[in-house]
């Protein structure tokens, strides 16, 4: 086998973003195809081309990377970057997965890596579940036959998988032959009517000005235009233009793919950072929806949504989306198509317009002292879509994530720190003062002042709070400590602890408090597209 290049495959690496030179035809994916697969896959057809296994599966584009990657790593399939790349549009577009097949499971696409997963099937948690993500099953389609092929190859791969923990206490490949390949074969199937359906819709070109709504941990609310040009090939330069709730530039440029006819991937560089924007294009053609984060540390991210301008009249958010009852505060409607009549909702009036733009009208508002808390239905002219929240106390706060890991990275190695990014969300109960109940409202994230303790007395007694790392009590972002054995800790450990997170807000001279909690823990080794 002749030496090749082994592709660096992390949850940064966002596919296809430098594509080769004008618009990929599908010519030139089976040319590829016919040259470099026929060693190991045979033709069923000719016209539509199809081959043994590869023509019996769907899945997301990170999915075909990972697949030809690892062609190329295990069976020394020789590509190019460029013969990837083309490899992994065609195999999206032609066998990718609908809208609907990605909803729930979207949060591994868009590196959302604080979300715990819970599954009705206990046999999916246990077999699948329990070595990576459920999403990553979740976002794949296959036949029967296809699943049977997945059981063996994992036992094959890895023959130890029969001894591991929740597995040699049962029949696992009974199990994974007889129960597994059924349930996966029903939910997961390679023939859907969503797909179907999905490759009928005409696919609608992004290019154009977009209006966006963003709420980052640390730095708030955003807003902003993207500006979004090209489209050869699916292929496209866009550029972002905004500010932060604190007036604070939010400015970068890049290139992205469309996929599948509305996976967005985009790799920017913002404000000096490298980032990515992984969304979702709405089958009309006229939002995007996703997540945007940092490209080597993907826990460092905001929710992003847009609207393109000029569209239906769409009000995206009010920023920020709260008002105390009794209180004036300077509230943003962002959206598109912003009429010039505001309605905020009963006990809630705009006292004066103080800035208008095509993306974004900025208000002085008022809600008067006998407003009754809940949330308002908001309306610029025929724009809506937002709500804002009026409260008139703050019940209790909820430490996000209430759960999370952080890892230790750096200090000379090549893996870096994954960190933590805490907010304070605050809720008031509903009308029986009782917590949880269905008519709680959440207000909405507050500043709030963080410090970590000892979560247990193990963690008391190895000092942990002290040798993990460092919370920043403004900001609540958790900046671990560096990698590797540490001669003075107990036994030379690492940086690794368990760890409460605690918040305080004060609402007027009453302080609240909530906890959470957070295990710090070795280098993130392994850190595919998916999870």
């Amino acid at each position: 086998m002749k030496n090749f290049k082994l592709p660096r495959l992390t949850g940064g690496f966002l596919l296809g973003l430098m594509l080769p030179t004008g618009a990929i035809q599908a010519a030139d994916a089976e040319a590829i195809i016919q040259t470099k697969c026929v060693a190991c896959h045979t033709q069923e057809k000719a016209e539509p081309l199809q081959m043994s296994r590869m023509s019996h599966q769907r899945k997301t584009p990170e999915g075909w990377l990972m697949t030809i990657a690892r062609m190329q790593v295990m069976h020394g399939l020789e590509v190019t970057d460029d013969e990837r790349r083309t490899l992994v549009k065609y195999f999206a577009d032609k066998q990718g997965l609908a809208p609907e097949e990605t909803e729930g499971s979207r949060y591994a696409l868009e590196r959302r890596l604080t979300t715990m997963e819970s599954f009705e099937s206990t046999d999916f948690e246990q077999m699948c579940a329990r070595c990576h993500s459920g999403a990553r099953v979740q976002l794949q389609r296959r036949p029967a036959s296809e699943w049977i092929h997945l059981v063996n190859f994992h036992l094959g791969q890895w023959p130890s998988l029969e001894y591991q923990a929740q597995a040699r206490d049962r029949d696992w490949m009974g199990l994974a032959l007889n129960k597994m390949v059924p349930e996966l074969a029903s939910n997961f199937p390679l023939q859907s009517t969503s797909w179907d359906n999905w490759q009928k819709v005409t696919k609608v070109p992004v290019s154009g000005r977009w209006s966006f709504s963003a709420q980052m941990p640390v730095k708030g609310n955003a807003r902003g235009v993207m500006t979004i040009s090209g489209g050869k090939g699916d292929q496209y330069k866009v550029s972002v233009d905004g500010e932060y709730a604190d007036g604070s530039a939010l400015k970068g440029s890049g290139s992205a793919v469309v996929y599948t006819g509305y996976e967005w991937r985009a790799n920017l560089t913002v404000d000096g950072v490298k980032m990515r924007q992984v969304f979702a294009l709405s089958a009309d053609g006229d939002e995007l929806t996703g997540r945007m984060f940092e490209t080597v540390h993907d826990e460092a991210g905001m929710d992003f949504s847009a609207v393109r301008s000029g569209s239906t009249p769409t009000l995206l958010s009010v920023q920020p989306n709260y008002i105390r009852a009794g209180s004036t505060e300077v509230l943003t409607l962002v959206g598109t198509g912003l009429g010039k009549q505001i309605s905020l909702g009963d006990g809630v009036s705009v006292v004066s317009e103080i800035y208008r733009d095509d993306n974004k009208v900025v208000v002085q508002a008022t809600a008067n002292n006998k407003a009754q808390p809940g949330p308002r239905k908001v309306d610029a002219g025929k724009a809506e879509g937002a709500t804002l929240n009026v409260y008139n106390k703050i019940d209790r706060i909820n430490v996000v994530p209430d759960f999370t890991v952080a890892r230790v990275g750096g200090n000379g190695g090549s893996t870096p720190k994954y960190n933590a990014y805490f907010q304070a969300e605050a809720w008031m109960n509903g009308a029986d003062g009782q917590p949880g109940t269905a008519d709680d409202m959440r207000i909405g994230y507050l500043p709030a002042k963080w410090h970590v303790e000892a979560f247990n007395e193990q963690a008391e007694a190895d000092r942990d709070v002290h040798f993990t790392g460092r919370m920043n009590e403004k900001t609540g972002v958790f900046i671990t400590a560096g990698a590797g054995p540490n001669p003075e800790r107990r036994m030379s450990t690492n940086n690794a602890g368990n760890l409460k997170v605690i918040a305080e807000v004060m609402d007027g001279d009453k302080a609240l408090n909530a906890e959470g909690q957070m295990i710090v823990t070795v280098q993130r080794w392994n850190n595919p597209p998916l999870p």
